[in-house]
């Protein structure tokens, strides 16, 4: 029976390598900071159905996801939703109802670990909503009907939040 080596595993984890050879090297993780940043689910009605809509951006690299963005020093994350949303898609009317919860995760950025909060509310896009216009870094925006928004989604935890968002908006008859 081999026997395992978990202290192989262990530096193999902690420098981010896969193996002996240079192909699979990574520099070892030098530091570790938290991000906080907060976006929100963006809804609608259509005007002439009624059916619920929720806005969704292309990123760089063609995930859909909501308009979030960091939290900056001496901002609220409920804030910092809004903001962001006015500076990711152009909206600038909108109701920034509850918190529907937050979305953690790790990611690494070269030699930092960074250990990421994100803080979801949910937002009822007023005014002129078809007025949409998104920063040049994004590669798409558009409002799409719920069921196909959830199935368009990249992040899991997100597409969760938007099923909780919907729930609230049912519940509330929005």
């Amino acid at each position: 029976m081999k026997r395992p080596k978990p202290l192989q595993g262990f530096k193999r984890l902690v420098s981010g390598g896969g193996g002996d050879s240079a192909a699979n090297y990574r520099p070892t993780i030098q530091e570790v900071v938290h991000e906080t940043t907060a976006g929100g689910v963006i809804f609608r009605r259509d005007a002439a159905t009624q059916k619920l809509e929720i806005l969704l951006i292309q990123d760089a690299k063609d995930r859909w996801t909501i308009p979030k963005g960091h939290v900056e020093p001496n901002e609220e994350p409920k804030q910092t939703a809004e903001r962001e949303i006015r500076e990711e898609t152009g909206l600038q009317e909108m109701k920034v109802f509850n918190w529907l919860g937050k979305v953690s995760f790790r990611y690494r950025r070269g030699q930092t670990l960074v250990l990421m909060t994100m803080h979801i509310y949910l937002v009822q896009a007023l005014g002129d909503t078809n007025k949409l216009e998104p920063e040049d870094w994004l590669n798409d925006i558009k409002w799409l009907p719920a069921g196909v928004a959830i199935d368009k989604i990249a992040y899991d935890d997100i597409g969760k939040l938007i099923l909780v968002g919907m729930k609230k908006i049912r519940d509330a008859r929005l």
